[in-house]
């Protein structure tokens, strides 16, 4: 996993580097540069470089001598004087080498321009002449971050530069993962400039994090992870077929329905068995991990209580994702995890779905949270994984049933309740974009995409 630091924690590792600062800024140009070409500079292309007065645009001034090297023309419109000895020497070698140096004015045309304004948002908003170079129709180039963007929390007061890429130093930042910051930041690239450290605030999770246990090869249906879905009330009994046809593609080798209404269960999804809910109560320990709420009303939670109680691991979701689901749950002394949107966050816990909040609840309550959305995020009680897999996309009926089913599978074959919270989230997001690249995402299209990645 990527850790993710706040802007602030790498300001303190920053201030506390002992190294040559001198050749720390010119591997940061330098990285900044290579970005530059990549986003279209190259021999006879127009490249503005917008600097602040800080070491960000010291970046600037460096990366402006680089492209000028390649043979790119290169103007730098700063802000004002570099105020450090540092920068003040990165815009005198750019100067030297033949790079144009002119105050910040009016919106010029460019081919590439560089962001090295601020690196990061602005306390009292934008300036005037910043403003105006905010739509610019040039890809930009940012360095550490957007001008305009909040590089902790990735918010934006007023308006932010949208970056084609931005290259940040030493680690990722909460600013590029959270809020608007992946909308702003583009790709994100962090380059080795010498300077490394820091406690994380958060992961991000990779493929390698995402796993997807084998199968034994004298396995048979019952041993291979059983999963019981309960849900399906009149109405709703699609999205209970959705989870347990979910879980049965992603490796579970038994998955049995457990309904009000199981006789609609079998007309929508022959090959899963029904139960009714007290035969599912009689056969309880039959199962690994019980799956509580797809397309359950409310009013049919009560009976469903009892298996909650009894239950050893269970994934609550939708309509299991109320008080009274949770504390039945944590009554029977059963692992737990929950599956909210910021909503039925906020019903469960009693507060917003902030970072912060999360983390505490799953302390509190020894509860593993994955709270959906773009990014989704998971936390056991430790610092959260973030999971950037999937996008909008997803935001479809039905993608959260199959997104259970696929959680429920992996803890049933073998992974921990974090660990399959984590992959199945990872390999949902997958499928998702794999679907989307190709139409309009369904949640029986994602059924039949996810399934490739079980494993």
């Amino acid at each position: 996993m990527r850790p993710v630091v706040t802007a602030e924690e790498f300001r303190r590792v920053d201030l506390a580097y002992e190294g040559d600062l001198d050749t720390a800024m010119d591997r940061a140009g330098h990285a900044v540069a290579l970005a530059a070409v990549r986003a279209g500079s190259g021999y006879g292309r127009r490249v503005v470089v917008l600097a602040g007065t800080g070491n960000n645009g010291g970046d600037g001034y460096v990366a402006a001598r680089y492209l000028r090297s390649r043979g790119a023309y290169v103007e730098v419109h700063a802000l004002g004087p570099p105020k450090s000895d540092l920068a003040r020497t990165a815009r005198r070698r750019a100067e030297t080498s033949g790079v144009a140096v002119r105050s910040l004015g009016q919106v010029v045309i460019a081919d590439v321009v560089v962001d090295a304004l601020f690196g990061g948002g602005a306390r009292d908003g934008l300036p005037s002449m910043v403003a105006a170079w905010v739509d610019t129709a040039a890809p930009v180039v940012a360095i550490d971050f957007p001008t305009g963007l909040d590089p902790d929390t990735g918010a934006v007061t007023n308006s932010a530069f949208r970056a084609v890429e931005t290259v940040t130093f030493g680690s990722l930042k909460t600013g590029h993962v959270l809020g608007r910051g992946p909308d702003h930041c583009g790709v994100v690239t962090v380059a080795d400039i010498g300077i490394t450290g820091g406690r994380p605030s958060l992961f991000l999770a990779e493929e390698s994090d995402a796993l997807r246990p084998l199968r034994e090869r004298r396995a048979h249906k019952w041993s291979a992870g059983s999963v019981l879905v309960v849900g399906g009330s009149l109405g709703f009994v699609g999205a209970s077929a959705l989870a347990g046809r979910a879980a049965l593609s992603f490796g579970a080798g038994s998955v049995v329905v457990a309904s009000p209404r199981p006789d609609m269960i079998q007309t929508v999804a022959p090959q899963l068995p029904a139960y009714t809910l007290q035969r599912a109560v009689d056969e309880l320990e039959r199962f690994d991990v019980v799956v509580v709420g797809p397309g359950l009303d409310p009013a049919d939670l009560p009976p469903a209580l009892p298996l909650l109680t009894k239950a050893r691991r269970v994934v609550l979701d939708a309509g299991g994702l109320t008080t009274e689901g949770v504390q039945a749950a944590r009554d029977g002394h059963a692992t737990v995890i929950v599956t909210p949107h910021d909503g039925e966050f906020r019903r469960i816990a009693g507060v917003g779905a902030g970072t912060f909040a999360i983390r505490q609840y799953a302390r509190r309550t020894g509860i593993v949270v994955l709270r959906k959305g773009n990014p989704t995020m998971i936390s056991d009680g430790g610092a959260p994984v973030l999971v950037t897999t999937g996008g909008p996309e997803l935001a479809s009926m039905g993608t959260g049933d199959v997104l259970a089913g696929m959680i429920a599978a992996l803890w049933a074959r073998g992974l921990s309740a974090a660990e399959a919270a984590m992959s199945g989230a990872y390999w949902h997001g997958r499928g998702g974009s794999d679907v989307a690249a190709t139409g309009s995402l369904t949640a029986e299209a994602l059924l039949s995409t996810v399934a490739r990645y079980a494993g």
